[in-house]
């Protein structure tokens, strides 16, 4: 893989798709249709999803593609892949909370090394650079060449004084019970993948996970992170998240930067 090329190409695609998903969202209206696993799904995901894999499959044709909204790509066999989730946060995209993001990686052997996250509505846009390590990009955006940015690195954390993230539209009770386990000085929610990038810019030390994901919810993200100091580890054990698992479902995980003292499950 040429990563000069892959980063480019994955920064134009989600900055086309955000276009997409943008002008949807500002419409008056929009249909939500219900998936088979009964998850909402408007005209937004399935264009951004369109643009996005026509995209890739002409850049890299020979680079095996899984995305959310194509089932039959959820029986792919490899370790090695290039994983979209065009419109991640359907729930916050349908309720107009903002948070929601499009995500692009590439996995290899398991780990997802390069990857973007583009929030549209929000205005920011973490991805990693060719040498894997991560900036944010500071806005306007043009589609041929980018802007200013801003190397990405995790905190230094302190803790006796966490900061701490976790989902707005998953909060439970299993979540505020692991939380709790931590000296925390403050609490914040976010929609979808941005949750890792807050991690990865040090805004947050920590964000637990003790619910249902899929591989291309969290691959975009987890690169970001990676490429910013940061870590995420499986729930129970804390080894590395690894990818390419069977139909492509997650365990339940932890992102952190390195500093923080992890405490059992």
């Amino acid at each position: 893989m040429n990563y000069d090329d892959l980063v480019v190409v994955m920064r134009r695609l989600a900055l086309e798709a955000g276009d997409k998903i943008m002008e949807i969202y500002n419409a008056d209206d929009f249909e939500v249709k219900q998936k088979s696993d009964d998850s909402p799904v408007t005209a937004a995901d399935e264009a951004a999803d369109a643009l996005i894999s026509a995209g890739l499959r002409a850049a890299f044709p020979g680079v095996l593609l899984v995305t959310e909204e194509q089932a039959e790509s959820h029986s792919a066999k490899g370790d090695t892949f290039l994983i979209v989730d065009p419109l991640d946060g359907t729930k916050e995209f349908i309720n107009r909370r903002g948070d929601f993001t499009v995500n692009i990686a590439y996995v290899e052997a398991g780990v997802p090394t390069r990857g973007v996250v583009y929030a549209p509505a929000r205005e920011r846009m973490f991805y990693t650079l060719a040498d894997g390590s991560s900036v944010e990009e500071k806005g306007p955006f043009a589609k041929d060449v980018s802007g200013e940015t801003v190397a990405l690195r995790v905190a230094d954390s302190d803790n006796n004084a966490l900061l701490v993230v976790a989902s707005k539209s998953h909060r439970d009770q299993a979540t505020d019970d692991y939380i709790n386990k931590y000296n925390v000085k403050d609490t914040r929610s976010a929609g979808s993948s941005l949750k890792f990038c807050l991690v990865a810019t040090g805004e947050a030390d920590l964000y637990p996970r003790v619910g249902r994901t899929m591989e291309w919810d969290t691959a975009a993200g987890h690169a970001v992170l990676n490429g910013a100091g940061g870590t995420v580890v499986r729930f129970d054990d804390h080894s590395p998240l690894r990818y390419g698992k069977e139909g492509f479902a997650n365990p339940f995980f932890i992102a952190h930067a390195p500093a923080v003292e992890l405490k059992e499950a």
